[in-house]
């Protein structure tokens, strides 16, 4: 693109055909509100909030769509420009819940915080208000309309990163809202729960199921034996929500902090995920030596599974039957854990702390329990965490490190701690299976051609006489093509990894918000998390999940052997054609 010159607010600045008012700003330094533009996704030019005065226009432009041109003249801030700034937020404010204090955004709003830059504190349009939906019946993601802002952040997300678009607009003019079709239930559509909605959202409008209350009376229930287990990617995030840089990893603050809360133990679900590795990685080399169903794919991620469930049923066989390393572990917590510790299974209550949407869903699927009782009985959010340690009163950033307990299941590895970023499942099974191929213990363990948090990652590795070919999607529009090619019978893969989130579970539908500014900015805040497992991963001395010690342990006294009887029966699940629409 070639240069051009333009002038903003009486600067001369440089600028690139092509651009818009709003990139070109931004790339001098020059900062233009924006409501509903969300780099990649959205740009369409609807909030109108960033308006500004452009020299020979007879109207007001938005800065999010309008090219620029040589020679062009344009002011950010002149009086017109923020007359019509406020006058809009005005507009948007007057049809809004203003229950700001109980609010799950509250203090976190980009709508609040527009307020608050354009001095918008009155009620300037007091009157009728559109009537709100209030959609509580899915088991992860809660819709209220009434403070919704017809944004459309959430509709261009669910349709171009996940390509299924469950959202839409329906009504039109005051009674517009943003809905599934015939304003039905999240949990009557074909969504997949994912969360990426909610990650995207400016205000209150969509949200996670908490679940705090649940544990709280858990915790205070002096029958109930409480363990915790928390997701290889909160480590990476949970610091974003007590003023810490992304991709600060805060793994020894978060264990001081859950043991502080009051649980009876604190693991770490990379014990689960080491486990997840055995299973899954015997499975792969059955289906790949005895004409087995091929590619497998991954089962980690429960958004995922609720897709292929919906939209792809004739794959299902592709997947691998393990359950999930949270709900492993809960099930090694209620029956090897229960019998060590002498405790009936229907007193101890199982906490994951997940990245993940999905995961509350996931933890109810009849499919998953292997006793009367749940494996897993609650699962808070990154978000939620977060909430509960500020709850209790805990200065998060001034504890020490502390360690998870390690009793029982206390040991992980490095392949564990990776499996919160996109790849890193492929990574950990490559590691273990390429062990078993080549019948020896390999120092080459870093398979860097299916890391990356951006696009479809594929490798062919060589292992002794065998030559395996790899896959590693995540989102599923870039999941799509490679599903399309094994239901078309051209898949050239035997393994695929696939995520339902962008970037994997460090950009999970549970974990920090990442506002428009930091998303518009070009800041890869998922490399940046990502960055902070994979240096974890190298500081360990164990990085492959098969000489994790308590993992011999558990099969030489309890299991047996990887996908014996009495691993299927606890570690692995079945899954089940799901209609599209109910």
């Amino acid at each position: 693109m070639s240069k051009i010159k333009i002038t903003i607010n009486n600067r001369e600045v440089e600028a690139y055909e092509g651009q818009t008012v709003l990139e070109a700003a931004k790339n001098n330094g020059i900062h233009i509100p924006t409501l509903c533009y969300l780099k990649d996704v959205t740009g369409t030019g609807a909030c109108r909030v960033c308006q500004v005065e452009v020299e020979g226009a007879k109207t007001l432009c938005a800065a999010c769509v309008y090219p620029v041109r040589d020679g062009m003249v344009i002011k950010t801030n002149s009086q017109r420009a923020l007359d019509a700034r406020r006058r809009v937020v005005e507009l948007i404010v007057s049809n809004h819940s203003k229950d700001c204090l109980s609010c799950i955004r509250n203090t976190n709003c980009e709508l609040q915080r527009l307020c608050q830059e354009l001095g918008v504190r009155e009620d300037a349009f007091a009157g009728e208000k559109s009537e709100p939906t209030f959609d509580t019946v899915s088991p992860g993601i809660v819709r209220n309309t009434s403070k919704c802002v017809l944004c459309g952040r959430c509709v261009e997300t669910c349709t171009k990163v996940q390509g299924l678009g469950v959202l839409g607009y329906m009504n039109r003019g005051f009674k517009t809202k943003v809905a599934p079709i015939y304003d039905k239930s999240f949990d009557d559509v074909n969504c997949m729960q994912c969360g990426q909605c909610i990650n995207v959202c400016p205000v209150g409008a969509l949200h996670e199921k908490e679940e705090i209350h649940y544990v709280i009376e858990a915790l205070n229930d002096p029958q109930k034996h409480v363990v915790v287990q928390t997701a290889p990617a909160v480590r990476g995030a949970l610091g974003e929500e007590f003023g810490m840089p992304i991709g600060t990893r805060v793994t020894g603050k978060m264990v001081h902090a859950l043991k502080l809360v009051g649980f009876d133990k604190v693991y770490d679900t990379n014990f689960g995920a080491d486990l997840t590795i055995m299973e899954e990685g015997y499975e792969f080399l059955n289906r790949l030596q005895n004409q087995g169903t091929l590619p497998m794919i991954t089962s980690c991620s429960p958004g995922w599974v609720n897709y292929v469930e919906h939209e792809y049923p004739d794959l299902l066989d592709h997947l691998s039957t393990c359950k999930s390393p949270h709900m492993m572990l809960g099930a090694m917590v209620k029956s090897v854990y229960a019998e060590a510790k002498g405790i009936d299974p229907r007193d101890i209550y199982v906490v994951s702390i997940m990245p993940c949407v999905a995961k509350k869903g996931e933890k109810q699927r009849t499919e998953n329990k292997t006793s009367p009782y749940q494996d897993v009985d609650a699962v808070l959010t990154t978000r939620e965490l977060a909430k509960l340690i500020k709850m209790f009163g805990i200065n998060f950033r001034d504890l020490k490190d502390d360690d998870f307990d390690q009793d029982l299941f206390g040991e992980y590895s490095g392949a564990g701690v990776i499996f919160g970023a996109s790849g890193g499942v492929m990574e950990a099974a490559l590691r273990t299976v390429a062990d078993i191929l080549a019948y020896e213990d390999l120092s080459m363990i870093d398979y860097h051609a299916v890391r990356g948090v951006e696009g479809v990652k594929e490798s062919t590795i060589k292992i002794g006489e065998q030559t395996l070919k790899v896959a590693v999607a995540q989102s599923m529009t870039l999941a799509k093509p490679l599903l399309d090619d094994i239901r078309n019978g051209v898949s050239p893969y035997h393994f695929i990894e696939i995520m339902g989130c962008p970037g994997g579970c460090i950009n999970g539908g549970g974990q920090p918000y990442v506002n428009a500014t930091i998303r518009n900015s070009g800041f890869n805040f998922k490399q940046a998390r990502a960055k902070a497992l994979y240096d974890e991963d190298i500081s360990l001395p164990v990085r492959k999940s098969h000489k994790n010690s308590q993992i011999q342990n558990l099969y030489k006294n309890y299991l047996g052997e990887p996908n014996s009887e009495k691993a299927h029966h606890l570690l692995h699940t079945h899954y089940t054609k799901k209609a599209r629409f109910k």
